[in-house]
């Protein structure tokens, strides 16, 4: 190795091949998150020499002889991360704007943000865009873009809440928060470590953009909006103004392949356009296409169509053949962000391959925006004009629509059967990796076409579509749309008389809702479930969760009832796995209500049931049931280790309350105190609450037990908090009866 920061990346490589635990698994052994450490190993970031003890200590090595490659590597300072980029291209023929990228660099410079505002087609997100390319170097940490929406016809603007999921989810966060408020705390906090710039196109105004500034730190954001956002503080506004008639002249003369002219027919075709870098390039697109033209009847049909801006548009489509315009037209009413050459095949029912020619065209004719190689959007005022096409000229448009809606559900089953999960543990072949990147890519279109099913009462894609989402929506818990979706599908499944379909959808929704701490309406969903006559399979399910809900409300009596239910009809169905769960709760249980020896004996039997990480359940319970510190210690690691070697984040999480519930007992305090800090690192990505407030009781308790009663009175109030909030009234009572204690 050469250089000194180089020389501690591979010191630290080697500490971590020396522990022989994962990337996660040795962070949380030095009390450090994954995503530093990964930092550290990767040379993005030279770690505090804290950090680094702490990495020496966790495999049993001296970090003395470390010091001087660490001073060293800290005066060199860390190599440069990876640029994210989400930009959209810059245009090759961005024309002018000088004075306004000049003003715009130097409020992103001064300011840290900058609002661009302007009519529609006045070219916003184009002198976004280039500005943002421009200053690529000034942030090493790359570009994001998110598009809001504001003025996007068929589409809601995005609320703040989703754009900060979409936010959170670009910086490699699936699990963000349940709140707004919370995200927006933890979007800020990501971006103050970073140097990144973030555009914010197509605002609706200022309370949709508040949330998603960043706070302090050296990244910027860029905010594009038809309204001035006048009442966005600390974000300056620059306005722009259709093109004067020297630009309009150039970029019309470089799009239409001309040389420099001051005719009149140019003026003509100017005034025609209105200043608009959007009608230019078109207008100068249409010539381009017709050699046998020229500019001055090109201006005559102009002049001839009525309606400035539709003349341009209409002169492009005049260039297209019958299919082209087609396409057009249908591609107005088509819901989601962008698309691919699938998506439009199955909109004009024509073969993919057979279109590459047809949006090729369309892409010429600036038409389309190819945002990268197969991937493409509209520009709003063009969506707008070809929707009012297909509403005028396109009786078969909701038959396109149907069909791009099948194309979406079959592609979402199609992928969602390469994925692993526990009702299907042997996946169909295929790469699950790129099926999950499939569905991140493609999610905010399913959720679009979601909402055009049930606007136009496609029963079936309703209730089909948020069933080959469930193992993603799993493992994205938290997702805002799920509770939304699942409800929707459950009363399509309803009206199609498909009563097993309703009740494992609502059994979905009632899961959702009990992760978010809703219990009282996660029942209310079971129940619902329960009374649609369930199959044994989805009953022992449902009882399940039942208990789980009822054990959350403090209803124990009511939650071994369920368990027991549960794990009989498990057995009845030969299906170890669920038998399992259900005993190792049911253990659980049982040890709350004091019969210790028959809880030990629930989850050794749970544990002989299962293997790999389908043991963690019962491993904890047993570790929180066995009398012996030594055992109960050591069958807690193993829970955590399996947790860690399978990356499940949240059983992580709940692995170190126990640990600290356990340590506590043994009056190891300050160790117990770590994994209840180390639980709630872990939690706080997640979506999670009711796994918090269970968190929150247990390490208030510690708090006490360890003389920090400042810091068990601010747990105990976070609890009250969530229980008003949530509904729960045994939670504030637990809560407020530890407060009597302190």
């Amino acid at each position: 190795m050469s250089g000194p920061q180089e020389q501690l990346v591979a010191q630290l490589a080697r500490i971590k091949d020396l522990s022989g635990l994962s990337l996660r698994a040795l962070a949380t052994q030095a009390g450090l998150s994954s995503s530093s450490l990964s930092r550290y190993l990767t040379g993005r970031l030279v770690p505090p020499w804290e950090a680094v003890v702490a990495l020496c200590k966790a495999v049993g090595r001296d970090p003395r002889p470390l010091r001087p490659v660490w001073a060293e590597a800290t005066k060199a300072g860390a190599a440069p991360p990876p640029r994210r980029n989400d930009l959209p291209a810059d245009l090759f023929d961005f024309t002018g704007r000088e004075a306004e990228s000049a003003q715009v660099e130097e409020l992103l410079r001064t300011a840290g943000a900058v609002a661009i505002d302007g009519m529609a087609g006045v070219g916003k997100t184009s002198l976004a865009v280039h500005v943002a390319h421009r200053l690529a170097a000034a942030y090493p940490d790359g570009g994001l873009y998110l598009d809001l929406h504001g003025f996007t016809p068929g589409q809601e603007p995005l609320e703040p809440l989703a754009a900060l999921g979409r936010l959170l989810a670009a910086l490699e966060i699936t699990h963000p928060p349940a709140g707004a408020v919370e995200r927006a705390a933890l979007w800020r906090s990501e971006l103050s470590r970073r140097r990144a710039l973030v555009v914010l196109d197509n605002a609706v105004d200022a309370e949709q953009v508040r949330p998603l500034l960043p706070g302090a730190g050296k990244s910027a954001v860029l905010v594009t909006s038809r309204n001035r956002l006048v009442s966005l503080d600390g974000v300056p506004p620059v306005s722009v103004a259709p093109f004067t008639a020297g630009d309009a002249a150039d970029l019309f003369g470089r799009a239409a392949g001309l040389g420099a002219t001051d005719d009149q027919a140019v003026g003509q075709v100017l005034q025609q356009c209105g200043g608009l870098p959007l009608a230019l390039r078109m207008a100068g697109a249409r010539l381009r296409h017709r050699p046998g033209w020229t500019v001055a009847v090109l201006a005559e049909r102009l002049r001839d169509t009525a309606g400035r801006f539709d003349a341009v548009f209409g002169m492009s489509l005049h260039q297209l053949d019958p299919a082209q315009r087609r396409l057009f037209r249908l591609l107005g009413v088509l819901p989601g962000a962008d698309f691919d050459a699938a998506v439009a095949g199955a909109l004009a029912d024509v073969p993919a391959d057979r279109l590459g020619a047809v949006l090729d065209e369309l892409v010429d004719a600036h038409l389309l925006q190819e945002l990268s190689p197969g991937r493409f959007r509209m520009h709003d005022l063009i969506r707008q004009y070809a929707a009012d096409l297909a509403a005028d000229e396109e009786p078969q448009a909701d038959a396109a629509l149907r069909r791009v809606l099948q194309h979406y559900l079959a592609q979402a089953v199609t992928r969602d059967r390469m994925l692993p999960s526990p009702q299907r543990p042997q996946p169909a072949a295929g790469n699950p990796a790129e099926a999950l990147a499939w569905f991140d890519l493609e999610y905010v279109n399913l959720v679009a076409g979601f909402d055009a099913a049930v606007r136009l009462g496609v029963d079936e894609v309703v209730a089909e579509l948020p069933q080959a989402m469930r193992v993603w929506f799993f493992r994205h818990r938290g997702t805002d749309d799920q509770t939304r979706l699942l409800q929707a599908a459950a009363d399509a499944a309803g009206r199609l008389g498909r009563h097993q379909e309703r009740a494992a959808l609502l059994s979905d929704l009632g899961f959702a809702l009990a992760a978010a701490g809703r219990l009282t309406e996660a029942l209310a969903a079971y129940e619902v479930a329960e009374r649609e006559g369930p199959d044994d399979e989805l009953a022992a399910g449902l009882a399940l969760r039942t208990g789980l809900a009822r054990r959350d409300l403090g209803d124990l009596e009511a939650a071994q009832e369920q368990l027991r239910r549960a794990r009989e009809l498990f057995e009845k169905l030969g299906r170890p796995a669920g038998q399992s769960q259900a005993l190792a709760f049911e253990g659980w249980v049982t040890l709350r209500l004091g019969r210790r020896a028959e809880a030990v004996d629930l989850a050794r039997a749970s544990v002989a049931l299962a293997a790999g990480p389908g043991q963690v359940t019962g491993l904890v319970t047993l570790g929180l049931a066995v009398e012996d510190p030594a055992e109960s210690l050591r069958t807690l690691r193993e829970a955590l280790r399996l947790s860690e070697e399978h990356n499940l984040q949240h059983n992580q999480a709940w692995c170190h309350n126990a640990l600290g519930v356990a340590l506590r007992g043994m009056g190891s305090l300050d160790p117990a105190l770590e994994h209840h800090r180390r639980a709630f690192a872990l939690l706080e990505p997640l979506a999670e609450v009711q796994l918090e407030i269970d968190c929150l009781h247990e390490y208030a308790e510690t708090c006490r037990v360890a003389g920090r009663p400042d810091e068990a009175l601010a747990l105990l109030d976070r609890i009250v908090a969530l229980a008003r909030e949530l509904g729960r009234p045994h939670d504030e009572q637990l809560a407020r009866a530890a407060r009597q204690k302190i």
